[in-house]
């Protein structure tokens, strides 16, 4: 008959077992390879990434937002053709363009691609001709005027997308005739959507590590569109450089021209300190060249800031005295731009200029420039990122921590390297 052995060791087993795991424990802490040493790397690992904060983006590899099934749209249900609610603010707009030219190539040639999109956005959808109409919206946040609301009816559209979270908008866009919608799980609306797609909620204090642009492309393949080639769609911009205003086209002219976008619309968090740009731009100035500051009418106190100091002749701070084809031109003509996260920052980007990007509470793995000539300036600290407006401990030591030295180094070194 086999020998049993008994369930728990002896006291006398027991004490020897941990005898011999704590010297094996000494033993493997001494060697190189051991818990001693792979602890250490740890350590110097992770003051490595915290030392690091210059980032470079490209969404085609980085930050993806995994994917849905493929059901292409129906043949029938495309009428004449698709509109596309686009986002209200101009970042999140500039980023709905990689998944917005994906879609066009599967809208049938007969039909029409159509957006939804504040009327002062006009100017952007206007020089893209992957675009054939705009459906304008006085107030956007609002609900649409009758006149709007017509017009859409009258176009008989089959297929919409809804690149914005609304339910207002999707109920709109049904009650319009248009019968098949695709857009984001989001606020009860999903009863109204052919699909609703759901993503992940926003980690707290984390990076989301994975950007808006991929989410709305997941959307646009499990419709049946291409994978992104990773350009943004042709710019045509309207009127051309010579037909703007006299000052913006000499400005847009000279050889030199750094453009700064020194406000944000979301909040004073989000902006690095006036005096850093002005910084920036001094040393710009000092090689030969002119800076142009840019920004909406209720950020021209900031670009005063930017400015002050600096020669007239040399840094113009044009806030609140530009038109949308103003800004572009002016930011196609910049040999580089130096920006918080905004709405510039985006539209730089996708009109093929290099730049340089601050980012402290917000997101670059989530909204950083489409653009692979960029550098985020981005170092991690405990509570970032929070997206708050306004720092609660009113330090903004998130943003504060780059420095105007490390912009100007990486704008050297940017330019240098994209020649």
């Amino acid at each position: 008959m086999p020998k049993i052995l008994p369930l728990f060791p002896s006291p006398i087993e027991k004490k020897a077992t941990m005898v011999y795991f704590k010297r094996l424990k000494e033993i493997s802490v001494s060697l190189p390879g051991g818990a001693g040493a792979r602890g250490k790397r740890k350590k110097d690992d992770d003051m490595a990434a915290q030392e690091e904060y210059v980032h470079f983006l490209d969404i085609r590899k980085d930050f993806p937002a995994g994917s849905f099934p493929v059901e292409p749209v129906p043949e029938r249900a495309w009428r004449n053709g698709l509109v596309v609610r686009m986002p209200n603010h101009l970042g999140d707009a500039v980023m709905a363009l990689p998944a917005l030219s994906v879609l066009r190539k599967i809208v049938p040639e007969i039909c029409a691609l159509y957006v939804i999109a504040p009327r002062s956005q006009q100017p952007l959808y206007g020089s893209l001709p992957i675009v054939d109409g705009v459906v304008e919206l006085k107030q956007s946040h609002r609900l649409w005027r009758w006149r709007e609301f017509r017009r859409l009816r009258q176009l008989r559209f089959g297929v919409g997308v809804l690149f914005n979270n609304s339910f207002r908008d999707a109920l709109l866009m049904r009650l319009a005739g248009v019968g098949t919608l695709y857009g984001a799980a989001a606020r009860w609306r999903s009863l109204l959507l052919k699909r609703a797609f759901r993503f992940p909620a926003r980690p707290k204090r984390k990076l989301a590590l994975s950007h808006q642009a991929n989410k709305l492309l997941a959307m646009a393949r499990a419709m049946g569109a291409p994978e992104w080639d990773g350009k943004m769609p042709v710019f045509r911009l309207r009127p051309a450089v010579d037909e703007l205003r006299p000052g913006i086209t000499a400005i847009c002219d000279h050889p030199k021209l750094m453009t700064i976008a020194s406000g944000a619309a979301y909040g004073a968090a989000k902006r690095w300190p006036s005096e850093n740009f002005r910084q920036v731009a001094e040393a710009w100035i000092a090689r030969g060249g002119i800076v142009a500051v840019l920004g909406a009418g209720s950020e021209r106190i900031i670009g005063t800031e930017v400015v002050a100091g600096l020669s007239g002749q040399k840094a113009f701070n044009l806030c609140g005295r530009t038109q949308l084809a103003d800004l572009m031109h002016l930011l196609k003509s910049s040999v580089v731009t130096v920006a918080n996260d905004s709405g510039v920052m985006h539209l730089a980007a996708a009109l093929g200029t290099p730049g340089v990007a601050v980012f402290g509470p917000t997101d670059y793995t989530a909204t950083g420039p489409i653009a692979s000539n960029w550098r985020l300036l981005y170092r991690k600290i405990e509570c970032a990122p929070c997206f708050r407006r306004e720092c609660p401990r009113g330090e903004n030591r998130c943003i504060r921590q780059i420095t105007p030295e490390m912009v100007i180094a990486e704008v050297d070194d940017l330019l240098i390297n994209s020649r």
